[in-house]
């Protein structure tokens, strides 16, 4: 999995824009090693690298994707419930 280090638009995917930090492929794109080496190295439009290579989060025998980071449900997607009025003395 790659990351977008800056902002850039991929002329090669229908001028797709990644903004810093997205992930790189988009969803439902197969790039080329070739395009991954372009992108990740000097060998482009701009002189310097606009992805770089991150490591998937090792968790047991499986790895921690963005994807199922996605999934998980976030403090304020949890369902609230009330708070227990507290106890006089």
């Amino acid at each position: 999995m790659f990351k977008a280090l800056e902002m850039f638009t991929d002329l090669q995917d229908n001028n797709y824009k990644y903004e810093v930090g997205d992930e790189y492929p988009r969803l439902g794109l197969k790039p080329s090693l070739a395009r991954i080496k372009e992108l990740s190295g000097t060998d482009n439009l701009r002189g310097r690298a606009v992805i770089e290579e991150v490591e998937e989060i090792p968790f047991g025998d499986n790895a921690v994707t963005s994807e199922d980071m996605a999934k998980e449900p976030t403090a304020t997607s949890k369902k609230k419930g009330g708070r227990k009025p507290k106890k006089e003395d």
